[in-house]
């Protein structure tokens, strides 16, 4: 889900609203758990059983790391962003079936359009790298999260890492994800296709840490891993 005012927040319509839930949980094999580990990791850090407040950038869709968080942490509270209105309203059902919209302020439009202050407890960043194209936007997305948040708080970052093409064995493994749930071979090859021009990612771990860097953020560490997908935590610098 883009969170920043480039046209890749287009590509977040109706129709890609409508499949995001499919799409992610097969894309992502341990979609579920890496949302999982998402609150777990952020609980370790901040600690548990106390209120928060918790930013989501790139919110909309399936609002999964919003439910796993408020499941482990009933006094966590939420501001979830997102620019695509269809993407925003999918969130909002899946927020309402869980009885989580009492604990959630949803905010269509950018991180940018906060109140700009530093009061967030902790953050997260899950999805939204890889659909900004080049290194500005990418810089730019963290260096605003950084100033919603208080010194020290801690910063989930997931999402695709590598150029796509550069891994030949990941991303044939990829699309034998797909005909394991039953793709076709002319859909793995439209799959195959669309991935290799639809995004941007990192370079690399280590060009995800320096934009993290850049962005005035610490060492992550990361916490999980499946094919491209990275997850990693860190934390402001003060």
């Amino acid at each position: 889900m883009n969170t920043t005012p480039d046209t890749s927040a287009e590509k977040f319509d109706h129709s890609r609203a409508s499949e995001y839930a499919r799409q992610s949980r097969i894309a992502l094999a341990g979609y579920y758990a890496c949302q999982d580990l998402v609150a777990c990791m952020l609980a370790a850090s901040i600690g548990c059983l106390q209120p928060a407040k918790i930013l989501v950038v790139g919110a909309g869709g399936t609002a999964s790391e919003i439910i796993a968080m408020a499941k482990l942490e009933p006094h966590w509270h939420f501001t979830a962003v997102d620019p695509s209105p269809p993407m925003l309203e999918t969130a909002r059902q899946h927020l309402e079936s869980n009885g989580l919209l009492d604990r959630t302020t949803l905010h269509q439009g950018y991180v940018e359009d906060l109140k700009a202050d530093s009061s967030f407890d902790a953050a997260t960043l899950v999805g939204v790298l890889h659909h900004l194209d080049g290194d500005e936007p990418k810089r730019r997305i963290l260096q605003t999260i950084h100033s919603h948040l208080k010194p020290g708080a801690p910063l989930v970052v997931a999402g695709n890492q590598y150029a796509y093409a550069s891994q030949p064995l990941l991303l044939a493994a990829w699309g034998q994800r797909w005909r394991q749930h039953g793709a076709s071979a002319d859909e793995v090859k439209a799959k195959l296709g669309k991935i290799l021009q639809g995004a941007d990612p990192p370079h690399s771990e280590a060009a995800v840490q320096k934009l993290l860097y850049d962005a005035g953020f610490g060492d992550a560490t990361r916490f999980f891993s499946s094919l491209f997908w990275g997850a990693w935590l860190t934390q402001k610098q003060v």
